[in-house]
């Protein structure tokens, strides 16, 4: 994953020397939220933020767990720090979970629930000292500065944890139960996210319909209060998983009707086979997600699909896995994280019979290939439509990006302000993205 880039700030610090920091992330949205907190946190102690670690007199590496690959690239970001003989903290998943402390013996570590105290670790570190700060006492992450990396969309985590227990997820080591967030506590930080010009808002959780049961309370109830917050914007409802969604299914359509909300629906099946399923421990079936699907298509036709699938989980046959690949010709998914399995320290799954190297590998390119030409049919079912979409971020290779009510990505070209709404045209598409025409 790239490292997200910080805006730069040159405050005194007491001592009036220019300390610098720089912020490198890994992961999932959630991390992002914690990133923007620690630089907000920071910018108020008084350090320096910049934009690369060669600036930088300290760098906090913020990780993550989730698959055996970032893994490998976190490892290799903080070797190349330990060479250019940075001072270093590693913050996120990866220091709350017992399984890499010893490759950390060497570095500061900031747990998942210590982010509020970013700035005590950097001054500890900076003058030396080797912290290890892992609390299990859980706390909500919210109402606190930020510095965010775009300054339109607001990243508001929920809660963290979870219910679930899948056999080949790490995070769950480092996350745990779930703890839902304060619904008060999420309004006043979406308010001041409005006041602060944001227009997106994106509802970050490891499942965000596994919200309030802990708490006795539900996502939807959460989302029916922040709908009623007055402002131009858009929420983006985050992953969730399909046995929480049929807990309130009827409920949850309905209020994707609302304007405010994206056509957008980010529900991962993992797999196309009830018997791998159970295997993963994931509590439903493909009955279950092909349900959603259809309910959803039913009251919303033009709703933008999201899912997650792995490939070559173990035990998983040539016949289930063609039961994973006609699931997505089925399901035609505009988006489809795929994933090939990598077993995670300490899991069941990583304790179950392997396949033969090579054969997961093959199975994701055979996915791949079938989804590249699904992607592209459905961009081009776009070309010609018109409407109003979000502006909301700078294109990689210039223009911009606007965002439609299903969450589409448009890359437009002429003038518009990040966070203005504007009236387009779609006039071609690739398998990634839409191309329009500001009218």
């Amino acid at each position: 994953m790239k490292t997200e880039q910080n805006p730069k700030f040159c405050v005194a610090d007491k001592n009036k020397e220019f300390l610098s920091v720089y912020i490198t992330t890994f992961g999932c949205s959630a991390n992002q939220a914690d990133s923007e907190i620690m630089a907000g946190l920071l910018a108020k102690a008084g350090y320096e933020l910049v934009n690369g670690a060669e600036e930088a007199g300290l760098v906090i590496v913020n990780s993550c767990i989730v698959k055996g690959k970032t893994e490998t690239h976190v490892f290799r970001e903080i070797a190349r720090l330990k060479k250019l003989k940075k001072k270093i903290i590693v913050a996120g998943c990866m220091p709350q979970t017992k399984v890499f402390a010893n490759k950390l013996r060497d570095v500061s570590v900031l747990g998942v629930f210590e982010t509020h105290r970013i700035a005590e670790a950097v001054k500890a570190t900076l003058a030396g000292r080797k912290i290890s700060w892992l609390s299990t006492k859980k706390t909500e992450k919210l109402c606190f500065p930020r510095l965010r990396k775009n300054p339109v969309i607001a990243v508001v985590v929920i809660s963290s944890g979870c219910v679930g227990h899948c056999t080949y997820c790490l995070v769950k080591l480092a996350k745990g139960e779930l703890f839902s967030y304060p619904e008060k506590s999420i309004i006043h930080e979406i308010k001041t996210a409005l006041k602060e010009g944001c227009r997106e808002i994106w509802l970050t959780s490891q499942d965000c319909t596994a919200y309030g049961l802990d708490i006795n309370s539900n996502f939807v109830n959460l989302l029916k209060k922040i709908l009623d917050l007055v402002g131009d914007f858009f929420i983006r409802i985050g992953m969730s998983n399909p046995d929480n969604i049929l807990k309130n299914l009827d409920g949850l359509i309905k209020l994707y009707k609302n304007p405010k909300v994206f056509k957008f629906l980010h529900m991962p099946v993992q797999s196309g086979n009830d018997d791998i399923l159970k295997a993963m421990n994931r509590k439903y079936t493909v009955s279950d997600f092909k349900k959603i699907i259809t309910k959803f298509r039913k009251e919303i036709p033009e709703v933008t699909i999201s899912t997650d699938l792995i490939c070559g989980f173990p035990t998983e046959t040539d016949r289930q896995f063609a039961d994973s690949l006609n699931l997505i010709r089925w399901l035609k998914p505009d988006v489809l994280n795929l994933n090939l399995f990598w077993p995670r320290p300490e899991t069941v799954a990583a304790k179950m019979p392997q396949l033969m190297p090579g054969i997961g590998r093959k199975r994701t390119r055979i996915v791949t290939k079938e989804f590249e030409k699904i992607a592209l049919d459905k961009n081009k079912s776009w070309i010609g439509w018109k409407g109003s979409a979000l502006v909301d971020e700078n294109g990689k290779s210039g223009g911009l990006v606007a965002r439609n009510f299903a969450y589409k990505p448009i890359v437009i070209q002429g003038k518009a302000k990040l966070g203005s709404f504007v009236k387009l045209k779609i006039t071609d598409s690739t398998k990634n993205y839409l191309i329009g025409k500001i009218l």
